[in-house]
């Protein structure tokens, strides 16, 4: 089911757009004001950013942190004004460090855009090169 213009090929193009490592692209996909809520940081709900220009500067830090980040094997489901997309992170960090890990982004939608991305993992521990 979709909604208001979001539909499983919308949260496919937002994908590759994070595998691209394509701020501008994903800027596109949100709203002004949307709330990015990660799923690490200081609070309880992770580290949450606010609006166009927070997210112009917080999708980029996955990329700086691990030049080769992709989100892979993902499923995508809309239902109405909400959805999510289930996904495994792969990258190497500054180190050498490879990690890999299952994740969820929960989504809702506002005219045809992203208003909310909420992120959920699980981890494992650091793989050897």
């Amino acid at each position: 089911m979709a909604s208001d213009g979001v539909d499983t090929g919308f949260l496919e193009r937002f994908a590759a757009a994070f595998n691209r490592h394509d701020c501008e692209s994903l800027l596109e996909m949100v709203t002004d004001d949307c709330v990015f809520e990660t799923s690490h940081g200081p609070h309880p709900y992770g580290e949450r950013h606010t609006g166009r220009e927070a997210l112009r500067r917080a999708f980029p830090r996955i990329w700086q942190t691990f030049p080769d980040a992709r989100w892979e094997d993902a499923t995508h489901v809309v239902c109405g004004a909400r959805g999510f997309s289930e996904w495994t992170f792969r990258g190497t960090n500054s180190k050498g460090g490879r990690v890999e890990m299952r994740g969820v982004d929960l989504f809702t939608f506002r005219d045809g855009k992203i208003c909310r991305k909420d992120t959920f993992r699980k981890s494992t521990a650091e793989l050897t090169g």
